[in-house]
């Protein structure tokens, strides 16, 4: 998503062509995130980039896409009686840009419309105007859009040699050979391979493994109107998902980068958690799978040119959160790698080239 981002917003300023790997786009991360909207995920950065592209994602362009791209889905981030404290800190911390935050007593968090255990539940905080996204058709616009302005995306097309001669960068590619000026390296999990196959220092990207599974929800009444459900220190979740119920252990499992599978291990934990804090019986697991959320050691997205590579651009490290942070940081990279300003409207939320470049990693 973050690749198909930038080149969407760079098609605008210049000529781009767009390597992926695998034979079709989105066939990792993208294809199997949460793909929610929630202004309380993650750190400052994330945040900012999150609220600075809200406006794209409520109102893309026309044409951009046929459905609409966000529907509503609030976000209820549980407690036990052991995690108050957690609460209050993150309500505290997040009401601040997020006003409609609400602190849930025990008793206002058992009246959601999710089977919760009353020996669980000792309160919760609730964002209400969070929203779930549509990854295919957020995905699907940006490269429409960058076809559209004349850009090019050469699937089956993994960079294999990576030098810089001349001014410009070549890459070799079963696809054949392509050189610019200014690359891109929005890999994923593979940034820092990309990196090193250009001579270029890596960053320190760290994948992790997350495992989802998805199960069917109470035989009685429809899941539709659930909220997310978020523990309130990341040990689960659970949301619906097109009539079942989509778990995760919310595990962050340290990996290579790789086309990743799920644990059965994994799995039951997930699942056991769910139902330790729901009614809920989960007995038969209709579908899972397992992606890769990248890391830097702040645990803020990068974006920006490598400090001791010329014409070589980092965008890496969203944890996560590539989907929500796409339309800003998509721009905002488009805007720094043309030389340009930073976008207003990330600008406006503290986002500089400074806190954002790769730089501030030493």
């Amino acid at each position: 998503m973050a690749g198909a981002s930038a080149a969407y917003w760079l098609a605008e300023r210049g000529r781009v062509v767009v390597l992926e790997q695998e034979d079709a786009p989105g066939y990792h991360a993208t294809g199997r995130s949460a793909a929610m909207y929630m202004e309380t995920y993650g750190g400052p950065l994330t945040k900012g980039l999150a609220v600075a592209g809200r406006s794209f994602l409520a109102d893309p362009p026309a044409g951009f896409s046929e459905t609409p791209l966000l529907s509503p889905r609030q976000v209820l981030y549980l407690g036990r009686a052991d995690q108050i404290a957690a609460l209050d800190r993150f309500h505290e911390e997040n009401r601040r840009h997020v006003p409609s935050l609400l602190r849930l007593d025990a008793a206002e968090t058992l009246e959601q419309p999710v089977p919760l255990r009353e020996d669980y539940v000792a309160g919760a905080v609730l964002e209400p105007d969070a929203e779930e996204i549509d990854v295919a058709a957020l995905h699907q616009g940006y490269l429409r859009g960058l076809r559209a302005r004349g850009g090019t995306l050469m699937t089956e097309a993994q960079v294999t040699a990576l030098t810089r001669n001349g001014g410009l960068w070549h890459a070799e590619t079963p696809a054949g050979a392509f050189a610019a000026p200014v690359v891109v390296n929005a890999a994923g999990a593979w940034c820092d391979a990309v990196a090193r196959l250009a001579g270029v220092a890596p960053i320190g990207l760290q994948p992790k493994r997350r495992t989802a599974f998805i199960f069917d929800g109470p035989a009685a009444g429809g899941v539709d109107g659930w909220p997310m459900v978020h523990d309130i220190e990341d040990s689960f979740y659970l949301k619906p998902d097109a009539g079942r119920v989509l778990g995760s252990p919310a595990d962050e499992i340290p990996s290579e980068p790789c086309d990743a599978y799920p644990e059965e291990l994994d799995i039951a934990v997930g699942a056991d958690r769910i139902m330790q804090v729901t009614t809920l019986e989960i007995r038969h697991i209709r579908n899972k799978w397992a992606g890769l959320r990248s890391f830097v050691k702040d645990r803020q997205p990068v974006a920006g040119f490598d400090v001791a590579a010329p014409g070589f651009f980092w965008v890496a490290g969203q944890g996560g959160a590539g989907i929500m942070t796409a339309p800003a940081l998509g721009a905002v990279t488009a805007a720094l790698a043309a030389g340009a300003p930073m976008p207003e409207e990330a600008a406006a939320r503290g986002i500089t080239a400074e806190v954002l470049g790769p730089g501030r990693l030493g």
